[in-house]
Order: structure tokens, then sequence, then C-alpha cells
């Protein structure tokens, strides 16, 4: 019975695998449902770094139309502090199969004095990916769009999912990997560029030994890095610090703690 099983646990993947070839499924070795994870977040003021607020991100084994894939959420608030000179608070949803392919992911962000509404839905057939992307504007406004792709498309979550994942033991510094990142209404040309291995200090007073990673898009033409991960160098790869280089200044994220890991924490430092 076991046997029967398994055999046909794999005819189900491969004709997954067929039937969503324009997109790229990855064996998820780096978490499992109920992880969840938390930072703090700072802001850059006139050459300052004040706490700003706090993020987190839980990862559970759900359903999306009567099919198992993960639910993964992030939630971000500044506080009263800073409310005064930016107002962020943004909250993120994905759903992905269990072998990192994307179904759905949803925005909605309030920054400033801005609120938009981000939404994809992705469908797959004869090997291409199908999205239908959604934004609702500032104005209250709604633009759709249908688009149709042969290679794979992610979105902000999504590819968050998909790469850690990804295994960098045969990286060399400066190997890229690219990543189309999807929003309401567009789609940009992106890439994922490792820079090697440091040591980073988290807000829970704990170093680890983490890999570098930074995510660059193409803006006016010119390839301009967004943001620059930090992940541990384990199986986990959970994101100890982030970077990231705003359209209104700086800012970073430290974690603060984690608790259902998938794997073993070897990359602390003693």
């Amino acid at each position: 019975m076991k046997n029967i099983k398994s055999l046909m646990l794999s005819c189900t993947i491969l004709i997954s695998s067929i039937s969503v070839s324009a997109q790229c499924p990855v064996e998820n070795q780096a978490f499992k449902s109920g992880e969840f994870l938390t930072y703090n977040l700072y802001y850059n003021w006139k050459f300052i770094w004040v706490k700003a607020g706090t993020a987190s991100m839980s990862t559970v084994l759900s359903r999306y139309k009567g099919q198992p894939a993960y639910r993964a959420s992030l939630i971000t608030r500044g506080n009263h502090r800073v409310d005064d000179y930016f107002v962020l608070r943004d909250t993120l949803l994905c759903y992905s199969r269990e072998d990192m392919v994307p179904l759905y992911y949803r925005k909605g962000a309030r920054e400033g004095k801005r609120y938009t509404v981000d939404e994809i839905w992705y469908s797959y057939l004869n090997g291409n990916s199908y999205l239908r992307q959604h934004r609702l504007n500032n104005d209250g406004k709604n633009e759709w769009k249908n688009s149709q792709y042969k290679n794979c498309i992610y979105d902000m979550m999504n590819i968050f999912l998909c790469a850690r994942s990804y295994n960098p033991a045969s990286w060399q510094i400066g190997h890229s990997v690219n990543i189309p990142l999807a929003d309401g209404n567009n789609v940009t040309p992106a890439i994922l560029k490792y820079r090697g291995k440091t040591v980073i200090k988290a807000d829970n007073g704990v170093k680890y030994r983490c890999l570098t990673l930074s995510y660059i898009e193409k803006d006016d033409n010119k390839m301009k890095e967004i943001v620059r991960f930090f992940i541990t160098d384990d199986e986990n790869h959970i994101p100890v610090r982030l970077d990231m280089f705003l359209r209104f200044g700086s800012a970073k994220a430290f974690l603060t703690n984690f608790k259902g890991v998938k794997n073993p924490i070897s990359s602390r430092v003693n």
C-alpha cells in the first residue's frame, strides 16, 4: 500500500510539473507549516536610525481552491513615533503550491497618505503562465490586466518562499537568478544576485553565519538594488536582516524571534 501511494504521488507531481512547465517548481527544504518570524523595523531619518515599527511573517499549510497550498502572510506596522513623518501599514498575503508554484497574491499598502491594493491570480495551461492582475489605486479607480508568459513569474511574497528553497552550495559570488516580479499592473525584470557570506547579529542578540543576496530590478532602463537579504547559512534560510533602499529613504529589518522552523539552526555563531 505504501509503495502504491508513493507511485501515485510521483505521478501526480509529474503531471503537475508538465501542466505548469512555464513555472519553475522547487522542492521546499526550508520551512514547514507553523513557522512564525518576527522583526524590528528601523528607518533612516536625517542620518539617524530610529525604530519605526515591527513586522511578522507566518506560513501555514492550507488549501486553495480545494488543493493543498501554503498560505503566507506578512504584516508590517509602523509605530506612532514615526507616523508624523511616514505612515507604514502593509499587509501581504500569498498562496503557493507545495512545490512553490505561485497561485495568488495580495498586497494592501498604506504608505504615507496613499492606500493601494494589488492582486494577482495565477493559472497555467499548455506550458504557459496566465496572470489576472488587479490594482486598486489611491483615487479609488480599478485597473485590470490579463497577461501570458512562458517563463517563471513571481510576486514579492511567492518569490520569498521559493528563493528560500534554492540550493546555493555551488554558487559563486556574482551568481544571479532571473526572477521577473509582478504586481497589480506590471511585470518588472529582476534578478537575485549572490554576494557571498558574512556574520550578522540579530535583534535577539544572537550572531548567525549568513548568505548575502540582493534583489535587483530594472528601473528606468537601469538595474537598481531594492533589497539586500542576509539569510541563515543553513537549510532554513531564515532572513536575519533586510536592508531596504526605498524611494522615501532607507529602512532595515532585524530578526527578533522565530518558532516552528523546519531544520536545526546550524548557522548560529558561538
